[in-house]
């Protein structure tokens, strides 16, 4: 059962949802439709763009929608809509107008300007509940969904005081069969947690991919894997990206103002010891940037883990080499399930130049021994403590 912001549970009714409409076929509504598709849902697809609508049908998710029909007879338990945050409101209104389902709601990752317009716009604010996966990849279209893109995430519902009980309900539902985890709560805090934690992220990863347009072929040689963790939401649509931050531009600005000042100060207190490495520069003067780097580590900390636990376990890191080649990770894995050991992350480090690669596999300390001694058994390479 889901949570509210404050601590109490949403009702849970588990409605039972059959039919589910989703207008908008790109990774989001693709995504949905998967998921549902694989939880015996019967789902209907409508997007302007024929092609998108195709591949995704082609995808098994879901069998278009035939505008043609009169929906009135036989409307879709919900209805989600997949589609820009500026257009939400007015796709949302056709859609109650022509009766599309019982229920309506989106996916779009702000809120409290997608709820305003459609007030303003006289849309059935009763039926209308706003929503937001948290999940996404940096790439984009049917053929980047995944029917496990939501598995284990928050859901965020925005309903309003006017919403229907049994609407909010019928969503968290739709949530729970893509297995993620609703959760309600006030638009405005909504769209405040979302410049926290994605939006200016999101700028602050492009800020420093950035900076490598104008970076030499000799400094990107030795790009590593911390590099590319900091960047790879920088490769996310920036015409997406604009509207998103556009739709939430105060709360993701006040963000940006407070990683900048961070950083102004760690570049004054690194510009006043350069050249003094070797004099041992005093705490005093390095003292913003370790104030900095204590305050990261303790903010990384605070990131939940596996199953949404705030406090997560300690895991391993046990490097093992593989061949760069079609099936190695899927044997790997094997390997570990062989050993009735459950890895809990993974991370690959690929070798520049070589066939080869390093798997991090991250397990339970009391595991390491078993996986160790299985996977070397099974001619793997494998490099524990190290």
């Amino acid at each position: 059962m889901g949570n509210t912001s404050d601590g109490r549970g949403i009702e849970d009714q588990r409605p039972a949802v059959r039919r589910v409409a989703v207008v908008g076929t790109g990774l989001i509504g693709t995504s949905v439709a998967l998921a549902l598709r694989s939880r015996g849902v019967d789902v209907v697809l409508s997007d302007p763009d024929s092609a998108s609508l195709r591949l995704a049908c082609d995808l098994g998710a879901g069998h278009p929608l035939e505008e043609s029909a009169d929906p009135s007879s036989a409307p879709a338990d919900v209805a989600v809509i997949a589609a820009p945050p500026a257009a939400i409101p007015s796709v949302l209104r056709r859609a109650q107008d022509r009766g599309l389902a019982h229920v309506y709601t989106d996916v779009a990752s702000v809120k409290a300007s997608v709820l305003a317009e459609a007030e303003r716009m006289g849309c059935d604010m009763a039926t209308f509940v706003p929503g937001h996966p948290m999940g996404g990849r940096e790439k984009q279209g049917p053929g980047a969904a995944r029917a496990d893109l939501f598995l284990g995430r928050s859901w965020a519902l925005c309903p309003t005081g006017k919403a229907d009980p049994q609407a909010v309900a019928a969503v968290a539902e739709i949530a729970r069969l893509c297995g993620a985890d609703p959760t309600v709560l006030d638009a405005g805090a909504h769209d405040r947690a979302v410049a926290l934690v994605s939006h200016a992220p999101h700028v602050a990863s492009s800020a420093v991919a950035a900076r490598l347009v104008s970076g030499d072929g000799a400094a990107l040689t030795l790009a590593g894997q911390g590099v590319r963790d900091v960047t790879r939401v920088a490769g996310g649509d920036p015409a997406m990206w604009s509207e998103i931050l556009t739709h939430n531009a105060a709360p993701v600005a006040e963000v940006l103002e407070a990683m900048a000042a961070d950083l102004a100060a760690a570049a004054d207190a690194l510009r006043a010891t350069a050249g003094r490495a070797h004099d041992g520069p005093s705490s005093q003067t390095l003292a913003p940037v370790r104030d900095l780097l204590e305050r990261g580590r303790s903010g990384h900390g605070r990131i939940p883990g596996k199953h949404g636990t705030v406090h997560r376990p300690e895991y391993t890191v046990i490097p093992v080499v593989i061949p760069d080649e079609p099936g190695s990770l899927g044997r790997l894995f094997a390997a570990a399930a062989e050993a009735g050991v459950n890895i809990e992350d993974v991370r690959i480090e690929h070798t520049p130049g070589l066939p080869l690669g390093v798997a991090q596999l991250y397990v339970l300390p009391d595991a390491v021994d078993t996986l160790a001694r299985a996977l070397a058994a099974d001619g793997w390479s494998v490099h524990p403590g190290v």
